[in-house]
């Protein structure tokens, strides 16, 4: 019996310290996803907002008129936000203005969520382990009021 226990100690040992280094190495993949969105953002550097993109990312916003009242969902592919920073994006923010707070929210096996601010708006990230890398499949985000 005790060799059992001790047998099964082991088994638990390994496991449980494999479950914390997979989670440890998903993590850094997850945030560096993030970083690449980001910063390839401020960069204008479309090589790395495209590493960080699912092909099929769908980017919304709501915005609502303020004349009005009635809401509208505002969308981008992930085509469209590559070109986006092709041509530029967030280059002309100044370094020191460039804000790009990063915090992992969840992670449930291949999904995870996170967020990020950036100097005028805010993102929550759907991210999914794809081909066995991290990409951001999903945004939700808003302007920050000025």
């Amino acid at each position: 019996m005790k060799r059992y226990f001790i047998l099964l100690l082991l088994i638990s040992t390994v496991f449980i310290t494999n479950a914390k280094a997979q989670t440890v190495n998903d993590s850094s993949a997850i945030k560096q996803a993030a970083m690449d969105y980001i910063e390839g953002w401020y960069e204008g550097n479309a090589g790395r907002m495209e590493r960080a993109l699912h092909p099929e990312l769908a980017k919304r916003a709501i915005f609502t008129d303020p004349k009005s009242g009635r809401s509208n969902l505002n969308q981008m592919s992930a085509m469209t936000l590559v070109q986006y920073t092709r041509y530029g994006g967030g280059n002309k923010t100044p370094v020191d203005e460039q804000q790009k707070d990063y915090f992992l929210l969840d992670i449930f096996q291949n999904t995870a969520c996170a967020k990020i601010i950036a100097k005028d708006w805010v993102d929550y990230l759907q991210l999914g382990k794809y081909n066995g890398e991290w990409k951001i499949i999903n945004v939700l985000w808003e302007m920050k009021k000025k």
